[in-house]
């Protein structure tokens, strides 16, 4: 069985030979060919050549586009600073919305106009001509709240919250619009999944998030959906009190980090509803040794139950030592 069947299957509730491996991995993919950051995030050809790499290496069961939050925001207008061997950091001190009323004046970029987001695209069309029967290949698309904060700076974007609630949701639906024009290229050139990335979303409380932004994700999980594609959503940070959302909009797959306890993630999300994670990607991961964490992710197994895809609770780090990478693909084998 191949990573892209078994990632289908169990996403589809079909029988596999052992659990899928999905840990999320960009430095750390850049570095296996010893290739600099800036040049992995900007040259699809280089993330390709990375991803595949890594994937092969350590039988994950899938590619990655995903490099860092600021593809949109830079099509978008946003300062973008450019570092040699980190990601590229979107400029809050001259945020693209500084002032709330450019975005009426804002227009929605060419996806396939040259910039960076094309070069996602031009990414996932390479993966499905060099590994598309092989491994599942994911898009990336910002969720509403964290493409907000990106355009209109995360500080200032909570107090809008308070200040202009009205802004706040004309912002959140541009932005929603934005990622499903993204997504749509994404599906047409081979993406079997894609994941969305709403980092800003765990800084909020319940209230606010059930009040402004659930309705925003739904949207862009429904969308995706009717494109014929299936969603893997993931918020970093402390979502426990978001979960009874977030369990329950459709996504094939939400990823969570390693504060959400997966006993309540189970007991909180729809029947079936397949969870991704959530082992510590530092203190265990990168940290401790394979036997620990083949201990926490029989941990995460339990709580999840059967519909679980192994991973860490986000972004594996780029000095993680190479056995405890293939510790967590070990564990899926096993089980």
């Amino acid at each position: 069985m191949t990573g892209r069947d078994r990632v289908i299957n169990h996403l589809d509730g079909k029988p596999v030979d052992r659990l899928p491996a999905m840990p999320i991995t960009m430095m750390f993919a850049g570095d296996q060919i010893g290739a600099k950051y800036r040049d992995y995030a900007t040259d699809h050809h280089v993330m390709v050549e990375a991803q595949i790499e890594t994937a092969r290496k350590f039988d994950f069961d899938y590619v990655s586009s995903i490099s860092d939050p600021g593809r949109e925001a830079a099509d978008l207008g946003a300062e973008i600073q450019y570092l040699e061997d980190q990601p590229p950091a979107i400029i809050e001190s001259s945020a693209r919305l500084a002032d709330k009323n450019d975005l009426a004046r804002l227009d929605f970029p060419n996806p396939l106009g040259g910039g960076r987001m094309h070069d996602r695209i031009q990414a996932v069309a390479l993966f499905k001509e060099r590994v598309g029967d092989e491994k599942l290949i994911e898009g990336w698309v910002e969720g509403p709240c964290a493409e907000a904060a990106d355009l209109r700076g995360i500080n200032t974007l909570m107090l809008d919250f308070y200040d202009d609630p009205t802004f706040v949701r004309d912002l959140f639906g541009f932005v929603t619009e934005n990622a499903l024009r993204f997504a749509r290229p994404q599906v047409d050139a081979g993406a079997d999944i894609i994941g969305i990335g709403d980092a800003a979303a765990s800084l909020i409380g319940p209230q606010l998030y059930g009040e402004f932004v659930a309705e925003y994700e739904r949207k862009l999980i429904d969308g995706i959906h009717a494109m014929g594609c299936r969603t893997r959503l993931h918020i970093c940070g402390r979502t426990t009190k978001l979960l009874p959302w977030m369990g329950n909009f459709g996504s094939e797959m939400v990823d969570l980090d390693w504060m959400v306890p997966f006993t309540e993630a189970r007991e909180q999300s729809a029947e079936g509803q397949v969870l991704c994670g959530n082992i510590d990607p530092v203190a265990v991961v990168r940290n401790s040794t394979p036997q620990e964490i083949q201990a926490k992710l029989s941990e995460c197994h339990r709580g999840a139950g059967p519909r679980y895809i192994v991973s860490a609770g986000c972004e594996v780090v780029r000095d993680t030592p190479e056995e405890n990478v293939h510790a967590l693909v070990e564990y899926a084998r096993s089980h």
